[in-house]
This record gives structure tokens, C-alpha cells and sequence, in this order.
């Protein structure tokens, strides 16, 4: 399996499931079930493995489609599968990855967008007419990532998948930055680099054992797996992660979460800020960590600041990242006008 790294792989899987994405509806799933399309990890495969629907695949399998008589499928026809993203957002690029798909994979995809409002049941969803282009009809290889550069500008809240005419994809990621409903960030006080809430790691030190998105995620990590954590290094220096917040905000609380890190924990770490024209405002000076521990720190931030980064001594891994606070006046304006 091969694929080029491309600049849009490193922002955020908005479809990812721990982010809460979810593959809503189908039209067919007769070999392998729609759910598989978002989950996090690689998809993997062991041959002659069969069960009642044939050889168990690791990802989103239809049926050979047929046309009465058994003629061969149309040039229109299609299989498809939407799938309801963790947190809306503006679309940068999409992947679909045919891995360990080598006869059975669809020639063609397309991928298309919408905006839904509410809690509509999944077939009006798949029903509507409005779906806008978001990846036109393009040809695809087997047991390969397909990358896919999206040039949209527009908010997305749903991403339909098609394949033409049938066949089977293993894993679709949506790359882009989110755009929450600005009601929610207008409620008080939140964590300003979620994921969910608009925030984003926007680079670091190391990604060698894990990715460092990880980090903003939703709830509390399950396993050391689940955070991000660097080599060792060896040249006296020390790792760090940049992230950019949700808007210009005030905060007032950071966690630094170090569960299930135990002999690979940070020895300490230290917090600074950054204003909208670049200047640093310290947040937390170099402070000690505790391995496999929440901590939490309260910050007087005298300014309000853009983004953030957490400087970790000299190296290893933790879970989650959090920073509490409100947003600015002009931040909350900035995100309404984005969303009108």
C-alpha cells in the first residue's frame, strides 16, 4: 500500500470516530458493514478468514450490483454511504483508502457535502437534492490511499461517499478545520483547543509513535495509544507542540494529562502563549509532571492570546491537552461572520 504525504493529512480527521463521527446510512453493506469506513486505525486484513457473507474485509463492502436480466451495471450507477461528521467543518482534503481491497475495489468515487440543521432521521439525509461537489467522479487504484484535495470554502456538517459502480473501501478520512455552531462557544467558558471546538495542533517537535491531533480529542484516552508521544531524543534539546485556538480567548485553566504514560512521561513542561500579532505572554512556567496523572494549573492571563504551545522536557508522551477560557468579543464576532 502506498500514498504520497500530502500538507492536508495533517490537520484533523473531522469523520474520525472518537471525534464522534458516525456512518449514518447505506445503500448496501451486503459483505462488509458501513461502520468500518471511520474507524481510526489501519484497516487490516488476515486471508481465508470467511464468515456467512464471505471473506471478513475491514472495511465498507457492496454487493455486485446487477441490472434486471443480469446485464452489467450503468455508468451512473452507484453505491454510497453518509457519513455525519464529529464536528462540522470547511473540507481541505479526503482520503479513500482501498486498502486489502485488490479485486473488489470501485473504479470511480465521488464525494459530496451538505449542511444539515437539527437531528433529521439518516434517510431524509440521504435523501436530499442540495448535495454539493465536494471531490467530482475521479478514478481511484486498489489496496491504495487515494488522497484528494478539496478546494471548497463552504461549512460541511454531512460528506456522502460514492462508488461507481459497486466494490469496497476500507477507510474514508475528511481532513479540515472545524467550525462549530458558534451557540455552543457562546454558552461561557470552554476548552479552547478542542478539536470539537474549533482548535487544531498546527505543528511540533515529533510525530514519531503517534500523531499529535490526538491530544484534543474528545473524553479521557483509553491507552497510552491514544495520546502523542515523541522519540527519544538525544541531542540535549526538548519537544513541543503548537496549537491553534478556537479564537482569540482569554484562558484561565490548563490541563496537561499524563494517563497511562508511566516510564515515557514528560519530567516537565511549560506553557506560553501567543497574541494576535506574534508576541509571547508566558501562561505556565517550566513546571514538574507527574507521570500517569491529570494535571490541572490555573492561569492568570493578563492578554488574550491565539494559539498556544506546551514545551515537554525533554521528551515522551501524554494523553490530552486542555485549555480553559472564554472567547473575545472580537473572536466571537470573527466566528459569527465566518458562519453567516
Amino acid at each position: 500500500m502506498t500514498g504520497a504525504p500530502i500538507d492536508f493529512t495533517l490537520l484533523p480527521d473531522l469523520a474520525q470516530r472518537p471525534l464522534g463521527g458516525a456512518v449514518i446510512w447505506a445503500n448496501d453493506e451486503s459483505f462488509a458493514e458501513k461502520e468500518n469506513l471511520i474507524r481510526p486505525e489501519a484497516a487490516t486484513f488476515t486471508a481465508a478468514t470467511f464468515g456467512h457473507k464471505g471473506q471478513v474485509y475491514d472495511g465498507w463492502e457492496t454487493r455486485r450490483r446487477r441490472r434486471p436480466g443480469g446485464t452489467a451495471p450503468g455508468p451512473e450507477d452507484c453505491d454510497e454511504a453518509v457519513v455525519r461528521l464529529g464536528v462540522p467543518g470547511v473540507v481541505h482534503g479526503v482520503v479513500v483508502d482501498t486498502a486489502w481491497f485488490t479485486g473488489n475495489y470501485p473504479p470511480e468515487i465521488s464525494v459530496e457535502g451538505l449542511v444539515v440543521d437539527g437531528y433529521p432521521a439518516a434517510a431524509e439525509i440521504a435523501a436530499r437534492t442540495d448535495w454539493f461537489t465536494l471531490v467530482e467522479r475521479a478514478k481511484v487504484n486498489g489496496d491504495a490511499e487515494n488522497p484528494f484535495p478539496v478546494e471548497s470554502t463552504r461549512r460541511v456538517t454531512h460528506v456522502r461517499l460514492r462508488m461507481y459502480p459497486d466494490g469496497g473501501v476500507a477507510r474514508l478520512r475528511v481532513h479540515g478545520t472545524a467550525k462549530p455552531d458558534l451557540r455552543w462557544l457562546d454558552s461561557g467558558p470552554f476548552d479552547l483547543a478542542a478539536l470539537e471546538n474549533g482548535g487544531r495542533v498546527v505543528d511540533c517537535s515529533n510525530r514519531f509513535y503517534s500523531h499529535p491531533q490526538n491530544l484534543l480529542l474528545p473524553g479521557r484516552a483509553r491507552v497510552m495509544g491514544d495520546g502523542w508521544e515523541t522519540a527519544r531524543r538525544r541531542d540535549g534539546g526538548n519537544d513541543w507542540v503548537r496549537v491553534l485556538l478556537a479564537g482569540e480567548s482569554v484562558p484561565g485553566l490548563v490541563e496537561i494529562d499524563t494517563s497511562y504514560f508511566l516510564s515515557n512521561s514528560p519530567g516537565a513542561a511549560r506553557l506560553t502563549g501567543f497574541r494576535a500579532d506574534g508576541a509571547e505572554v508566558e501562561l505556565l512556567p517550566r513546571t514538574d509532571l507527574l507521570p500517569d496523572t491529570r494535571h490541572r494549573f490555573a492561569i492568570a492571563a493578563a492578554e488574550p492570546v491565539t494559539e498556544i504551545r506546551l514545551d515537554v522536557y525533554p521528551d515522551g508522551g501524554f494523553a490530552r491537552l486542555r485549555l480553559f477560557g472564554t472567547l473575545t468579543a472580537a473572536a466571537r464576532d470573527k466566528l459569527r461572520a465566518e458562519q453567516e
